[in-house]
């Protein structure tokens, strides 16, 4: 009976020390699990070649979901919104996003606004029969004067306030040229400064943040909270060019607001599919990834 005893002793020790082991390793895979989404126009060319096969391969490299760069009157790709996002679903992702905008008139005081508002009432409706969250504007024209730039913020406000209405958020991606002055004002810090936080976010594309000669987390301290979205993208597939330094973004990611991670990859050494697949495991492996980021 006392052989017995020690028995169960023993392996009640050994299950104390295993335990708390299989309890850390469980919460470090939950911990450094990330979802992941990309901007589908890293791989426009295959997209136009075969749609579905495209999507599936998205799904199988490990993305979360997807941001569209597709929409037309109404349409995604083509489809019909709950045919995109039933596309999207069946392949084991979901629609986060869409890159769509329609611009103002070349002097913004010429816009006709009931058809401006027409086409906003359409597209607002689309994405969000497609299941999307959020609308993005990819682009806007560069202004020449700060009475244009603020007419374009007073517009974001009025756009995002409709999306808000719907239950949709709408935000604006930049690229390199917001970062050039206006009049002795710098683009994007006025856009920043001029727009509702409550009506517009900004989803910070930092590779060209840093063409723009900007850092990105200089915007993330002095404007905290603004930038809902990151693009993590490089000069070609991600952490190959050295320009971007990603693990000062991810160490300060707090600052930021950023609530989703959207790869986008527009130059390649490789294939497209490679380029996306390495994005993804880039972001996968990287320590300080996994330390500092959880969705």
């Amino acid at each position: 009976m006392k052989k017995y005893s020690l028995l169960s002793i023993a392996i009640l020790l050994v299950g104390l020390m295993v335990f708390p082991a299989c309890t850390q390793q469980k919460a470090e895979e939950t911990k450094t699990k990330k979802d992941i989404y990309l901007q589908l126009y890293s791989l426009r060319d295959d997209i136009k070649a075969n749609y579905q096969a495209t999507i599936d391969s998205v799904a199988q490299f490990g993305y979360t979901g997807v941001e569209a760069a597709g929409y037309n009157d109404g349409q995604f790709y083509g489809m019909a919104p709950a045919d995109f996002k039933k596309s999207i679903e069946d392949a084991g992702m979901e629609v986060l996003s869409s890159h769509t905008a329609r611009p103002l008139a070349d002097n913004p005081g010429d816009t006709n606004w009931d058809e401006v508002w027409a086409w906003w009432d359409t597209a607002i409706q689309a994405h969000k029969d497609a299941g999307m969250k959020y609308i993005v504007a990819p682009w806007m024209p560069t202004p020449t004067t700060l009475a244009d730039l603020k007419a374009y913020c007073d517009y974001y406000n009025q756009i995002g306030e409709k999306c808000n209405a719907a239950g949709l958020r709408f935000g604006y991606h930049n690229h390199n040229f917001e970062f050039k002055e206006i009049e002795g004002e710098l683009m994007y810090d006025y856009m920043l400064n001029n727009t509702d936080p409550d009506k517009v976010f900004y989803q910070m594309d930092v590779y060209w943040v840093v063409e723009g000669g900007k850092d990105p987390v200089a915007y993330f301290n002095n404007f905290p909270g603004r930038f809902e979205q990151l693009h993590i993208k490089d000069e070609t597939e991600l952490g190959r060019s050295g320009k971007v330094n990603f693990e000062n973004i991810f160490n300060n990611i707090d600052n930021s607001g950023a609530k989703y991670l959207i790869v986008e990859v527009e130059k390649y050494t490789g294939t497209p599919f490679e380029g996306v697949r390495e994005s993804y495991n880039y972001l996968g492996d990287a320590d300080y990834v996994k330390n500092s980021y959880s969705k």
